[in-house]
């Protein structure tokens, strides 16, 4: 690769990402510089470099970021024809997200499935994508998902972008300099060839800054003469100036028919040429139009040119433009575009075209496209004529906005809307906590939302004091916001489940479990109410909080189900996070690790911060303390609640009862809803070893109060059990062991043997103490509850027994994917499809397989099925 002059370094560097590609390890570049650079010549010559790779382009353009999956399409046309090689979900995802087919893709499902289309051409793949900078959202996030999972590929992938490409910015960058002096000599010299004023060339130099653009522009637009003559030499250069120069030559026909071409984003020849025989400037093709091609497609020589044009022309022009394209565009075929040039043509408030901008944000939202449908109700709002309607559709906008992450755009336009409006107040809390995650108060903005409905919608007024006191569940402010809920309006009408679970959460504050029991415990249990679905971490705690194991499952499984069926990669992380916790207290460690790598992927695949406290709990039943201990050091401030359960957890399994004992005070005693009650049990279970018997009880008398409220198997029997610690009372220990047999909890139930083993030993009764503590090493063990199987095989061996060994679980080296993508395959499911629940490539998950293979001693998927390890 050569023949770029001053481009050695970053032709050197292209080429290896060719050379690495074209051997299954591909990669991404984001080549960076100013306009005019060079960046597209880069891109140019890397085309025409790779002989053996298949070449697909794409470009954003300016006047397109609003059009979801513009750009993505634009790319992928020439291998649409593998697009039935791809699993139905991700084929209908592209469809829809294409405007092939109707429906809600999820953008990340979307970035998935254009993963797999990629890979399907049997030829290595070079991907060029140039002004990034102007991709449609949609496509961005797709593409830099796609990006990020190539690395086991052959697949190149080059985007070219000046600043702004907030989606790429993580990939490795090129920074594309300006010439250096020589190289800036040649190339004046190859433009101008005749002999030039060495005082001149000096200026010409000076002004460009080695940017090759502006050197050719200048050279064309000031003439030859001009610049051997060192007279007309314009003013500091910018390269956008050099082309309005070439423009202001240009007969009004020809700069009307480049204005039409510049305002077509597509670069579509037949909207192009009706446009112009609607303005009757079709003849202007004629003369020698510059700084753009008619061909197949209408592209202009530099994206900077189509910029100059469309910059340089007057309202007037523009507005004309626009009104000739929609005019000649298809309403039935592409409507959103339609209304997107009616949009551009309108000179003051127009009704009906902001109703066709708020019918195209309809569909964009229904095609996965989040920011262009919170960009068309930002301009349908703009053109409302109406005072009230156009409030309506600035906080459509608003909420749209939010949606897409532009909380920015968000905040500036609500400063719009009408100050007494308490929806207003909603959406600042919205964004508030977007932004800050509780750092901005935004129960205080949700709070005053509730006050300003109460009078004219008492009904919206109570569920608003409940998104606020979920906030306040999430990010503190709790009793604020409880203090402030007592005020709510009574129940307009027949009493929903959210009305009884407002009234609930107020009562379990000033009243405590047992008188709250009454409002809550119904409405906990019938996890199929859809006031779940509005609010299933508060759900999800309060069923924590009355031992209803079964009501826990059942929210965290619908949600992780409303999350698969609706796409949404905002709910799915949070139910895959509440059922990990679930399966691994449930004794499948396996399966709770196989939604932990879930959950990581879509996190890593989104940009979010992983759910981190499932985890906590795995690594705490483990009893790896080294592992455990780095975890938690990793974890922020906000987790210290259950960093410290699962502190508490851990030492208890460790027989470190001092360290568990500091650990599960400093839980109990934040009071938060969910895991402080948790730590009671392990509270107790600590006290009583460290003779702190005044500790226990007293932590006991509350555990019996929340477990009695709740009437579960699974907190009686906790209770119960904590209770034969306190007062030595074996009929306690003998109807734990009864009450927790029948729940699903096989960790409190191996506790619970384990306990009363022990407490048989300490009294001489070896023959029973062994029958309890056998039972409770075959449970621990078997699930993978280290510390707590060492305990129990450590007092077998005290009363003159050796525990039997057990297949142990997957070595410790292997990773949580590698346990989830090995689980898989022992199940039966291929490399491609382990590759598209985890958003990988299929060749990365042969390479973390071969890791595994060699960590476990093996050599075939055939020994992974026989591996109980895995399971």
């Amino acid at each position: 690769m050569s023949g770029l002059l001053g481009r050695r370094e970053e032709t050197a560097r292209l080429r290896v990402l060719l050379q690495d590609a074209s051997r299954s390890q591909g990669g991404a570049v984001l080549v960076r510089g100013e306009p005019g650079i060079g960046k597209t010549a880069l891109l140019d010559h890397l085309a025409g470099s790779a002989p053996e790779f298949l070449v697909i382009t794409a470009s954003g353009a300016e006047f397109e970021t609003e059009l979801p999956y513009s750009a993505l399409h634009q790319l992928c046309v020439p291998v649409l024809g593998h697009l039935d090689a791809l699993p139905a979900p991700h084929r209908a995802a592209l469809r829809i997200a294409f405007g092939l087919d109707t429906g809600t893709p999820d953008p990340f499902l979307a970035g998935a499935a254009a993963l797999g289309l990629l890979l399907e051409p049997d030829r290595p793949l070079l991907c060029l994508v140039d002004d990034a900078q102007w991709l449609d959202d949609a496509s961005a996030r797709a593409l830099a998902f796609v990006a990020r999972r190539v690395g086991a590929e052959r697949v190149a992938m080059v985007f070219a972008a000046r600043e702004g490409a907030r989606a790429l910015d993580s990939l490795p960058d090129l920074e594309v300099r300006p010439l250096g002096e020589p190289e800036a000599r040649a190339l004046l010299a190859g433009a101008i060839r005749a002999p030039l004023d060495e005082r001149v060339r000096d200026r010409v130099l000076a002004e460009a800054r080695g940017n090759p653009l502006a050197l050719v522009e200048l050279a064309r637009t000031s003439g030859l003469t001009g610049l051997a003559g060192g007279f007309d030499l314009p003013a500091p250069v910018a390269v956008e100036r050099s082309f309005r120069a070439r423009l202001s030559r240009l007969p009004d026909d020809v700069r009307l028919l480049l204005t039409v071409a510049a305002a077509e984003p597509v670069g579509d020849p037949g909207l192009l040429w009706r446009a112009a025989a609607l303005l009757g400037v079709e003849g202007a093709a004629a003369r020698d139009v510059p700084l753009v091609e008619f061909g197949t497609r209408v592209r202009f020589v530099h994206p900077l040119a189509r910029s100059a044009v469309y910059q340089a022309a007057t309202d007037e022009q523009r507005r004309r433009a626009h009104d000739a394209l929609a005019r000649v565009g298809d309403p039935v075929a592409d409507p959103d575009r339609v209304a997107w040039h009616r949009a551009r043509a309108a000179v003051g408030p127009d009704e009906d075209v902001a109703a066709a901008l708020v019918r195209s944000a309809s569909r964009a939202q229904s095609r996965g496209g989040v920011a262009a449908s919170a960009a068309f109700l930002e301009r349908a709002a703009a053109l409302t004529p109406d005072p009230g309607l156009r409030g309506e559709r600035v906080l459509a906008a608003v909420g749209a906005k939010l949606s897409a992450g532009d909380f920015d755009v968000a905040t500036e336009l609500l400063s719009t809307a009408p100050p007494d409006d308490p929806r207003a107040d909603l959406l600042r809390g919205r964004i508030s906590f977007a932004r800050f995650r509780g750092g901005d108060l935004p129960t205080a903005h949700l709070l005053r939302a509730a006050a300003g409905l109460v009078e004219e919608a008492p009904a919206d007024a109570r569920t608003t004091y409940l998104d606020a006191v979920e906030v306040g569940v999430l990010t503190g402010g709790l009793a604020e916001v409880l203090a402030a809920a007592r005020t709510a309006p009574a129940a307009p009408g027949p009493t929903r489940a959210a009305d009884l679970l407002l009234d609930g959460v107020v009562a379990l504050a000033d009243h405590g479990h047992r008188a709250a029991a009454d409002l809550l415990r119904a409405v906990v249990a019938d996890s199929g109410d859809e006031t779940w679905t509005r609010w299933p971490t508060l759900g999800y705690l309060l069923a924590l909080e009355f031992w209803d194991a079964e009501a826990m499952h059942d929210i965290a499984a619908r949600t992780v189900a409303a999350g698969r069926e609706s796409g949404s990669f905002h709910r799915l992380p949070i139910g895959l996070a509440m059922l990990a916790t679930v399966r691994a207290h449930g004794g499948d460690l396996g399966a709770a690790k196989d939604m932990i790598s879930e959950e990581e992927a879509i996190a890593e695949a989104t940009g979010a911060a992983p759910l981190v406290y499932p985890r906590l709990h795995v690594a705490a039943l483990q009893g790896r303390r080294v592992e455990a201990e780095e975890l938690f050091a990793r974890v922020g401030p906000h987790l210290s609640l259950s960093v410290q359960y699962a502190r508490a957890v851990l030492n208890n399994g460790l027989a470190d009862y001092p360290a568990a004992l500091e650990a599960a005070r400093r839980a109990v005693a934040t009071g938060d809803l969910g895991l402080a009650g948790q730590a009671l049990p392990e509270l107790v279970e600590a006290a009583v070893r460290c003779d702190r018997a005044d500790v226990a009880r007293e932590a006991l008398a509350v555990l019996a109060d929340r477990a009695g409220a709740g009437g579960q198997p699974w907190g009686r029997g906790v209770e119960v059990c904590a209770r034969a610690l306190v007062h030595d009372d074996e009929d306690a220990y003998r109807r734990a062991v009864e009450l927790l047999a029948a729940g699903p909890g096989v960790v409190a139930r191996g506790r619970a043997h384990l306990v009363y083993g022990e407490w048989l030993r300490r009294r001489g009764r070896r023959r029973d103490a062994r029958t309890e503590l056998r039972e409770a090493h075959e449970l621990l063990s078997g699930i993978g509850a280290e510390g707590f199987a060492a305990r129990a095989a450590a007092e077998l061996r005290a009363t003159g027994e050796r525990a039997r060994s057990r297949s142990a679980p997957a070595p410790a080296a292997l990773t949580v994917q590698e346990v989830h993508i090995a689980r898989q395959v022992a199940e039966g499911a291929t490399s491609k499809e382990v590759a598209a629940k985890l958003f990988l490539s299929p060749r990365t998950v042969d390479a973390h397989l071969r890791n595994v293979f060699r960590k476990l001693g093996i050599s075939s998927r055939r020994q992974l099925r026989d591996l109980p390890a895995i399971r």
